[in-house]
């Protein structure tokens, strides 16, 4: 694969305003997953408020950290923040599709005291080990404990993690693998934030699959053949597949053999015998087909065919 060539806008964030920077930070870091988070106060008023500086960092101990940044335009801090200061629980509850626009109404900066549930017509949900409320909408919810919360900073824009522990967690039935031991990423149809006033939306031909590679050791993009490794046909995502394949799975010279019987590789074949640049230019693009439909060790055989 030739070297890409491109040019590149560089930035040093200390020499921009923090509302010049930002941008280009949410812009890039994306998409992010939503924590739509519900607390309250030391007088018990709810807030819910959703928030896209949101990750999961750990499984044992389970570990979600959001981040309530200070506003930029007035480095005022945020009523979620003071609210886990003053009662260390929250609930995150996780937004689908259905329940974007909603979710977005609940980011309004109403005055404290004002309940976002109502205003965004959602419904409170008796939590069971934590005192905030979940959503009864949303498709899964986490009950937590806040650990810790951590300052970055005291100016516009610094980021307040706060790290909690989830004691209790809720999966709508609907969003189960069959046989419940997971999530099934079709049926929870989730949204994730990008910059502006861009989400994105994990659902049918957006989601796609990628063996991990830690299930085996694979070859490596260095140890393709070079005519594959060199190719201006086949794109860095494709060489990464084909390399994430162990030596001994690799087609035998047998195999390949008999692979020239397949009907499409036989016509390519006879139709280019004669050219053999041509050839080699047909084959790579048969290869790629193979890899779009996931015959990966038909797209080898292919390749091999080349070299």
């Amino acid at each position: 694969m030739p070297s890409p060539k491109h040019e590149f806008h560089s930035l040093t964030p200390s020499d921009l305003k923090p509302s010049e920077w930002h941008p280009f930070m949410v812009g890039a870091v994306a998409p992010r997953p939503v924590a739509f988070a519900s607390t309250i106060d030391a007088e018990g008023r709810v807030n819910l408020s959703p928030y896209s500086f949101f990750n999961a960092f750990s499984s044992n101990p389970p570990i979600l950290v959001f981040s309530p940044a200070n506003r930029v335009r007035d480095n005022t801090q945020k009523h979620t923040l003071q609210n886990v200061r003053e009662v260390p629980e929250v609930v995150i509850n996780i937004c689908d599709f259905a329940l974007v626009e909603q979710m977005s109404l609940a980011s309004t900066e109403y005055e404290k005291g004002v309940n976002e549930f109502t205003k965004a017509g959602l419904t409170e949900l008796a939590s069971e080990l934590v005192r905030p409320p979940r959503v009864a909408e949303a498709p899964a919810a986490f009950e937590c404990v806040v650990e810790q919360v951590i300052e970055l900073g005291q100016n516009n824009g610094a980021g307040n993690l706060i790290i909690c522990r989830v004691v209790r967690a809720h999966f709508r039935q609907d969003i189960l693998l069959p046989d419940a031991t997971g999530i099934d990423p079709f049926k929870l149809d989730a949204v994730a934030r990008l910059g502006g006033d861009w989400y994105c939306r994990a659902s049918g031909a957006s989601l796609f699959e990628v063996p991990k590679p830690n299930r085996h050791i694979g070859i490596g993009i260095d140890g393709l053949p070079e005519h594959i490794r060199n190719s201006d046909v086949l794109t860095g995502n494709e060489l990464g597949r084909l390399a994430n394949i162990e030596r001994e799975a690799l087609p035998t010279p047998e195999q390949i053999e008999a692979f020239k019987n397949e009907p499409m590789l036989a016509y390519v074949l006879n139709k280019h015998q004669q050219d053999p640049q041509m050839l080699k230019q047909e084959l790579l693009l048969l290869a790629r087909q193979f890899l779009a439909e996931g015959r990966l060790a038909d797209a080898w055989k292919t390749l091999l065919i080349v070299g």
